[in-house]
């Protein structure tokens, strides 16, 4: 495919990215950098592209996760729903077929956390991890779509070179991973409970809007495709606090994030599955950001 980052868009369509219009580039990058203290490599890209990614501000990301988590854990705090968006997303977009990135994270050993805890705190820990990991998704533009047991799900749309999806993905999945670090587990800690470890994998694909009856309103919405199947399969094979991405998410990243990204090279047969366009096994990469 292209290299999406040598295009950008005018609102009117998409162009190729001229020497002249790079060279200007450098020099809108350069002066970014010098006039602003944030730190993000990306910065310029903001500019160029329809949809910027998010700047989320991590440290008061971490306090307000723990504020939460510890009134949980304390009196009981009950989550406000996180499914109002793509539920509203979903049903005005029935029967359509949606390119989108798909990430699945999964809580690692809540089996075993089953004979350590009580009961009800084991309910809380596992609601308030959910239910975080879902905030998360939503500070990124991301959609919740369902949580099945100890996993979420969630999805970024994706529209014709609109590259951003890609990176929020990443970035919202690298905020799951501090959020659990830095946010969760030292309250966790406080209470001699065990630490979370989770379990991420992420693909891109197209998806069918499936409507479950005739009720406009209320009938069941869900999301149907390869891509929701890749992704669980990703995720399966990953390891404790590992991101693990499909390479049809690889190839719509940023050059400085693929660079943080390695192709997983199968020792055995413990990955079959065949890409959905060449018919050679799908690449699956490791992040290491």
């Amino acid at each position: 495919m292209p290299n999406l980052w040598d295009r950008f868009s005018f609102g009117l369509g998409d162009f190729p990215l001229t020497d002249d219009l790079k060279k200007n580039r450098k020099k809108l990058e350069s002066k970014v950098q010098k006039s602003t203290k944030i730190k993000s490599p990306d910065l310029v890209d903001l500019l160029l592209r329809k949809n910027g990614q998010r700047i989320v501000d991590s440290e008061t990301l971490i306090k307000e996760t723990q504020k939460r988590v510890w009134a949980a854990l304390k009196k009981g705090y009950e989550y406000a729903g996180n499914f109002e968006n793509s539920d509203r997303f979903l049903r005005h977009n029935v029967f359509s077929r949606i390119d989108m990135f798909v990430l699945y994270v999964d809580l690692v050993g809540s089996t075993a956390m089953t004979l350590e805890l009580p009961e009800e705190k084991l309910a809380i820990i596992i609601s308030s991890f959910a239910q975080e990991m879902a905030s998360v998704i939503k500070l990124y533009n991301g959609y919740v779509l369902k949580f099945v047991g100890d996993a979420v799900i969630g999805y970024f749309v994706s529209e014709e070179y609109s590259i951003g999806a890609a990176d929020n993905a990443i970035y919202c999945v690298k905020s799951m991973m501090k959020v659990i670090d830095k946010g969760i587990n030292p309250i966790l800690n406080q209470y001699d409970y065990p630490d979370l470890r989770i379990k991420i994998g992420i693909d891109f694909g197209k998806s069918i809007v499936v409507r479950y009856g005739a009720d406009k309103e209320k009938s069941h919405v869900d999301l149907m495709g390869p891509v929701m199947n890749i992704a669980a399969k990703i995720q399966s094979i990953a390891k404790p606090n590992q991101i693990l991405i499909g390479d049809d998410v690889f190839t719509r990243l940023h050059p400085s994030i693929q660079k943080n990204c390695e192709l997983i090279k199968w020792e055995k047969n413990e990955w079959g599955y065949r890409s959905r366009k060449s018919g050679k096994i799908y690449q699956v990469f490791k992040y290491r950001g």
